[in-house]
């Protein structure tokens, strides 16, 4: 074997092994798990997701099989994070996923978060009857506690009829029976929760999200006007649709986050949680259902996501847009840009992965895997390196250009690589000048952001180039 040939070969064995090595972490933890070794199984997994170069496709299955652990021992709070983490991960048993969120909520007397769980569950596993016979017991024992008979009684007789064999479901049903709770008022199939849950009009499919209350609600309203002959300036109009009417069905939600308060060795940041708010504000002029964040933790930025993802995904494909908002630290490692959240405890560089927000795996990809037609991601982030005593190990400054998913407009305050200044007045030079832009109405947004760039290359006197990338069909509007 000539030199050239052992060498590539030495090679090959170096990138192999260590993820060799670290699946069989992962193979370890998995059977300590199975063998009902609980903690020996946590041990394994904390270790396996310490490992940069350890395969991330199976992180799903990881962090599962961590929060079932955790919820074995009884460590109910660890075992929601670690679920959440698996469904923004998207792992495949996300209805079951949510089953077991709702158990842990409910040991920890979060009732309203349970009965969210519950909802979400039950729309996953609908074709399992037995499985939804179950859910639909659990969560009428929510509604008895809580006083809800009538909501308890439906959920009864819903349960029964996708498994009359539940003996469980036929005790409870009797007791309320005997109560006489169905005399007591007109029960619809699905009951409305404390939670705003509303129904469609499909037999025995619970939905449950919010943005479809305000679906519901819009459409139930009725308008009555007189009915007059259409003049001809009308006749032109419905003929000419305006841009508001093009877009009057489409359903807007934004997640906006600042993080300014950091600690002293990270760097405190003056203006991210000003251009957060008014970021916010001005979205929410522009038809956006917000939901903003500021000086967030993990697992606050964890939960707010999950959240995000559930109204996206719940709305009507070609009719949704979402837009991801952030302003703070951020770093790229690896070919991923994580955002710091204010308790990022980093030491070294594997704390990055274990502590920072990555964008691409939990922002990125459930936007892209939701029915959204556009997928608008802004990041104010490259403002200086958080962590100098890791500046040689992290390569080059700012943040890197990531890979374009479907639909997806994607926006950086400097170009890829580059850092941008915090700003000396109330909100930062990028933020400010984007929403100077958006308040003008009748520019795409590929319009908007030209118009950014060109002010923040006047006003940085040319050392602040913006950058964005697009691979959105169609046009979008923040005002018509």
């Amino acid at each position: 074997m000539s030199f050239r040939l052992s060498f590539l070969f030495v090679m090959f064995l170096a990138s192999v092994m260590p993820s060799q090595a670290q699946f069989r972490l992962y193979e370890k933890g998995h059977d300590s798990y199975t063998a009902g070794k609980y903690p020996e199984a946590i041990n394994l997994f904390n270790e396996y997701l310490t490992k940069r170069t350890r395969d991330k496709s199976i992180d799903g299955d990881v962090f599962y099989l961590r929060a079932l652990s955790y919820y074995k021992t009884n460590n109910y709070q660890k075992a929601i994070d670690d679920f959440e983490e698996a469904i923004l991960v998207d792992h495949p048993n996300s209805g079951n996923i949510y089953w077991f969120k709702a158990k842990c909520n409910i040991n920890i007397g979060n009732t309203e978060a349970a009965l969210s769980d519950y909802n979400k569950a039950l729309s996953l596993l609908t074709a399992d009857k037995q499985a939804k016979a179950k859910l639909l017991y659990e969560r009428s024992q929510i509604y008895i506690k809580n006083g809800d008979l009538s909501a308890a009684y439906t959920d009864l007789q819903n349960a029964k009829a996708a498994n009359p064999s539940n003996a469980d479901v036929s005790k409870e049903l009797e007791k309320l029976e005997k109560q006489n709770v169905a005399s007591r008022g007109t029960l619809k199939e699905t009951p409305q929760t404390n939670a705003s849950v509303k129904n469609d009009d499909k037999k025995d499919k619970p939905v449950n999200d919010n943005a479809t209350v305000a679906k519901t609600e819009t459409e139930n309203k009725t308008v009555t006007e007189p009915i007059n002959v259409p003049s001809q300036q009308s006749v032109t109009t419905a003929a000419n649709p305006s841009l508001a009417d093009l877009y009057k069905d489409e359903r807007r939600f934004a997640l906006v986050i600042g993080n300014s308060n950091y600690p002293k060795n990270i760097g405190v940041l003056k203006n991210p949680v000003n251009d957060a708010t008014d970021m916010a504000r001005e979205l929410e002029r522009s038809n956006f259902k917000v939901q903003l964040l500021t000086d967030a933790t993990y697992g606050q930025m964890r939960a707010a996501l999950l959240k995000f993802k559930e109204q996206v995904d719940a709305g009507d494909r070609d009719k949704t847009v979402s837009l991801f908002y952030y302003a703070g630290h951020g770093l790229q490692q690896d070919q991923e840009n994580f955002l710091v959240p204010i308790d990022a405890a980093i030491e070294y560089e594997d704390d990055i992965a274990r502590y920072c927000f990555p964008v691409q795996r939990m922002v990125l990809a459930n936007m892209e895997r939701s029915n959204s037609r556009i997928n608008i991601v802004i990041l104010d982030a490259c403002r200086n390196n958080p962590f100098p005593s890791l500046n040689r190990s992290l390569g080059d400054q700012g943040l890197g250009e990531m890979r374009r998913a479907r639909g997806s407009f994607i926006a950086y305050a400097t170009a890829p690589g580059s850092v941008a200044s915090d700003g000396s007045g109330k909100n930062g030079l990028y933020t400010q000048e984007l929403i100077k832009a958006m308040q003008k109405p009748g520019l795409t947004i590929e319009q908007v952001f030209k118009e950014v760039r060109q002010n923040v290359l006047r006003f940085s006197g040319d050392k602040q180039n913006t950058w964005d990338s697009s691979n959105i069909v169609g046009d979008f509007y923040f005002k018509f």
